[in-house]
């Protein structure tokens, strides 16, 4: 099922925010968006220009790998009411959502990094000026390996999984693609590489 996604702010002449950059990771399943995450945050979890955000799911973390905050249908729907996330969105039968405090962090110049959906590109772009798109990615015969690690899907709903995946790609402009199908530590680095960058483009952005 394609993703959908809203963003739920009152719009005025400081939209889009434009003193930090916002670092939008997506692709397929099995890509290892989580792991490489937590690779980066390991990596800079002493800089405090990066923010690495906790996305709010409706759905238990699998592994210690997966970095987000659980909540139940109604806890969700009274977050959205109160108007708590930044950005929200629905996939395969979850509801995801990012918080408001992600508007606060790029109104002070920081380099906000998530995991999100490629549906909400656009919504992204009309929010915040500077876009950093990482499209991760991996060979399918490793992406079918992780999906059967996970448990999660049955061979079926995996070969589903992957036949959606090459026909998905990262529709906003100048997306970068990163293959993750080697070691870790080599698109690891390559992804903290472009965090600094980004960090490097937010400072001067600052200075405007």
């Amino acid at each position: 099922m394609m993703a959908s996604g809203s963003i739920e702010r009152v719009l005025s002449e400081t939209r889009p925010l434009r003193n930090g950059v916002f670092v939008a990771v997506v692709g397929p399943s099995g890509s290892g968006k989580d792991t490489i995450l937590a690779y980066a945050r390991e990596r800079l979890q002493h800089r405090s220009e990066f923010h690495f955000v906790r996305r709010i799911v409706t759905r238990a973390a699998a592994d210690d790998t997966e970095e987000h905050d659980t909540v139940n249908e109604e806890a969700f729907d009274a977050a959205l009411e109160k108007g708590a996330f930044s950005l929200h969105w629905n996939a395969h039968g979850l509801r995801y959502a990012l918080p408001k405090a992600v508007d606060h962090h790029v109104d002070n110049g920081a380099v906000v990094i998530a995991n999100v959906s490629r549906s909400t590109l656009e919504e992204i772009g009309s929010a915040y000026a500077n876009i950093r798109v990482i499209h991760l990615h991996a060979a399918p015969e490793v992406l079918a390996r992780r999906l059967a690690q996970r448990g999660r899907e049955d061979a079926a709903d995996i070969e589903e999984r992957l036949r959606r995946g090459t026909q998905a790609i990262a529709h906003r402009d100048g997306a970068i693609m990163l293959d993750n199908s080697g070691p870790l530590e080599v698109a690891g680095d390559r992804f903290v590489a472009i965090l600094e960058k980004a960090a490097a483009f937010a400072a001067v952005c600052g200075e405007i």
